[in-house]
Formats: structure tokens, C-alpha cells, sequence
């Protein structure tokens, strides 16, 4: 019972963990469009949503539920299971963050459960409908659901402004689209905390009833949805500046008007998943969405390199997620060493991860230190200006020429007089 007693401390201690992590690695679905446009200062934009994020874990338990009783079959599941999914979560999200990649820490604690529960039981201890309704059907719909609803309001928001050219009506527009993006921030931030701290309460309530501390069915219990909440708020307000920067700037050039339609049109797809019980990426509909507004608007454009090592990353995350669960679950298999062992390389791995991080730090103070010539060329660009000729009447390299000065007046007291 002891032994028992003390894992089930490791895991709901390893489940906060990762809520942090998930806080710091999605800081930028709320506040990338926001600090990249100017509408806040960075550190005031975190703080801001840290304290929604903490707000939304209280609105609702939907998602929890589906994650402690949908995904996997509780019966048969031992709690070194939820111990080694979440050391591949999180060992996942770290890697992603160092790389600057949004990719999704919902989708990385699914892979990391369900490689971990195959290794445990086999595939029969997981629901496959329930992951193929509410896991991957949603991962697919959401950014596309977001980019289109993104893309629209961006165009209907320029359209509306089309006529507007007195210069005090443009400003009096920029600062009320800057006010509105403040707004729709806290909605995003707000959403998130709803959707993705449910995802940690889900966990540790799974782990209390393999450990038979809850009944199955059970709601989460007060004192973790409280921890849950202010986990992911404090690893919102450290700030994730890597992948922030890759959302404001990498993605496309933002406008006032783009920010606030695209982070309205994610907290409403957002909020909507969460009230059905969807376990959604708000990464996914947050990237969605940026990438929307930047086809929404006239002379936009979107950097699909950098999109598309983000829909890399996408993919990759719940089988890579589900690989390192599944080597973690074999090694706590193995009885009280293999868990350690586990235990060591989290740390280890975590610690190497946050060093290699620290070779180009990313912070509030540069965290807009990125434009368009960073994007490096795609296989298109690169051909058409391999066989592009050169434009007519350019010179050549090699030659000069000289232009003879024009003559000026025997008068011209600003001239002095040529000398023989």
C-alpha cells in the first residue's frame, strides 16, 4: 500500500508537470497575434492570461471526463501507466519547444497514454471510437474549421474599413482593433484554461481510479481541478517566447484587424469543443486560424515553410508521444528500478533539453526579433528565380559608366570656378 501510495504521489506531482509544461508551450495560442502586433507588452499579455487560464479550469469538466474514462479502458490500467504516458508528454512538449514548433501537448499526452496502455494491455485497453470522434476528427476539423472562419472575418473586417482614409478615422480604427484583440485574447486564454487544464485534471483523476482512491465514473475532485488551474497558470506566465515568436512572426505578417479575427474565431471554435466534450488542440485551431487571417488579407501572405515543419510536427506528435510512453511503460514494468530509471531519464532528458535552450535564449525582449528574411526560400522560389532572367537593361557587373556632370552657369555663385 505504501509503494502504491507514494507512485500515485510521483504521478499526480509528474501530472502537474506536464500542466506547466502545457501552460508555457501554448502561452503563444493566446498571445502570440496579441504581443506580435503591439496591442500589449509582453509581459503584461502573459500575466493577463495566466490569471484566465487559472479562471477557465473552473467553468467546466467535460474533457476531463473524457480523458479519465473515454480514451483508454480504466479496467486493467496500473498507475505506472499514467506515470510513463506522461513522460513521453512531456519530454515531447520540451522537445517541440526547443525546436519553436506549436505543435499539440493535448495530442502528445494521447500518444503518451495510448503507447503506454497498448505496452501495458494491448490495443484491447484502448477505445478506438473514442479516439477516432473526439481525438483525431477533431485534430483534423479545427484548424480548418478556424483558418476558413479566420480567413472570412478578416475579409469582412477589411471590407467594412475599405472606405475609411481620413487619417484620425484610420488611427481611432487601429487602437479600437488593438482593444478588440486584447478582448479576444482573454476569450482565447480563458478557452484554453477550459479546455487544456481539464486534460491534466482527466489524468490524475484516471490515476486515482486505477489506484482504486476513486470510483470509476468520478468527477475530478476540488483539490485538483485548484491544481490543475494553478499549474497551468504559472507555466503561462513563465512564457513559451520560442513558439510565440513562430506564431506572431514566423507564420505570417499580422495586422491589428488579423490578429482580432483570427483569435476570435479560435476561442469560438475552442469553447465550442469544450462544451461537446471534444478534447481539442488549441494549437491546432490557433495556428489554423493565423494562417486563415493571413490569406484573409489582400497582399497577405503565409511562410508555408515554416507551416509546413508545423503540420510535421502535427503528425508526428502522437506517434512519437505514444513511442516514448510505450519505452517508458516497458522499462516500469520491470518493478521499482525500471520506474526510477523513468524518473532519471525525465529529469535527465528535461534538464539536457532546457541547456541546449540556453544557447539562444528567447525572451520578452526579443521575442519580435524575427521578419520575413528569416523564412528560408522554398523549392519553388528557388527555381523560378534559378531560370528567371535578369531584368532588362540591368548592367553588367563588370562594366562603369560615367556620367558627365551637368554645366552650369558662368554665374553660378554656388560653383566655384573651374580651374585649367
Amino acid at each position: 500500500m505504501e509503494h502504491i501510495t507514494l507512485l500515485l504521489a510521483i504521478v499526480v506531482v509528474t501530472a502537474l508537470v506536464f500542466d506547466f509544461t502545457n501552460g508555457f508551450h501554448d502561452t503563444a495560442n493566446a498571445m502570440a497575434t496579441t504581443i506580435s502586433t503591439g496591442a500589449m507588452k509582453p509581459k503584461t499579455a502573459v500575466a493577463m492570461s495566466a490569471v484566465l487560464n487559472l479562471i477557465g479550469a473552473f467553468l467546466s469538466v467535460e474533457v476531463a471526463k473524457t480523458i479519465s474514462g473515454g480514451i483508454v479502458n480504466e479496467d486493467g490500467i496500473r498507475t505506472e501507466v499514467i506515470f510513463a504516458a506522461l513522460v513521453g508528454a512531456i519530454l515531447w512538449n520540451l522537445l517541440t519547444w526547443l525546436l519553436g514548433l506549436p505543435s499539440s501537448s493535448s495530442h502528445a499526452l494521447f500518444g503518451g497514454l495510448i503507447g503506454a496502455a497498448v505496452m501495458s494491455a494491448g490495443w484491447s485497453s484502448i477505445n478506438g471510437g473514442t479516439v477516432v470522434t473526439k481525438v483525431l476528427l477533431p485534430a483534423i476539423a479545427a484548424p480548418l474549421v478556424a483558418g476558413i472562419a479566420a480567413m472570412l472575418a478578416t475579409r469582412l473586417t477589411y471590407r467594412i474599413n475599405r472606405n475609411v482614409t481620413d487619417p484620425n478615422q484610420l488611427k481611432s480604427t487601429a487602437k479600437g482593433y488593438r482593444a478588440g484583440q486584447i478582448a479576444s485574447a482573454g476569450l482565447v486564454s480563458l478557452a484554453h484554461g477550459t479546455n487544456d487544464a481539464q486534460k491534466t485534471m482527466g489524468i490524475i483523476t484516471l490515476a486515482l481510479v486505477t489506484s482504486g482512491v476513486l470510483a470509476p465514473g468520478s468527477n475530478p475532485p476540488m483539490w485538483v481541478i485548484v491544481s490543475a488551474g494553478v499549474a497551468i497558470a504559472l507555466g503561462t506566465y513563465l512564457g513559451g517566447w520560442r513558439i510565440i515568436r513562430t506564431m506572431g512572426k514566423g507564420l505570417t505578417d499580422l495586422q491589428p484587424p488579423q490578429g482580432f479575427a483570427a483569435q476570435t474565431s479560435a476561442a469560438t471554435v475552442i469553447l465550442a469543443s469544450s462544451h461537446l466534450g471534444f478534447s481539442l488542440s488549441t494549437t491546432q485551431s490557433c495556428s489554423g486560424a493565423v494562417m486563415g487571417s493571413g490569406l484573409g488579407r489582400k497582399g497577405g501572405v503565409v511562410r508555408w515553410s515554416t507551416a509546413t515543419r508545423m503540420f510535421v510536427a502535427w503528425g508526428l506528435t502522437l506517434p512519437a508521444a505514444g513511442l516514448v510512453g510505450a519505452g517508458a511503460e516497458f522499462l516500469t514494468k520491470q518493478g521499482p528500478w525500471g520506474i526510477a530509471v523513468t524518473a532519471v531519464i525525465l529529469v535527465g532528458g528535461s534538464f539536457a533539453i532546457w541547456l541546449a535552450s540556453r544557447r539562444q535564449p528567447v525572451d520578452h525582449t526579443n521575442v519580435n526579433d524575427m521578419d520575413g528574411a528569416d523564412e528560408p526560400q522554398g523549392v519553388v522560389t528557388t527555381a523560378i528565380a534559378a531560370v528567371q532572367p535578369p531584368p532588362a537593361g540591368a548592367p553588367a557587373s563588370d562594366l562603369m559608366t560615367t556620367i558627365p556632370a551637368p554645366a552650369s552657369a558662368p554665374d553660378d555663385p554656388a560653383r566655384p570656378p573651374a580651374t585649367v
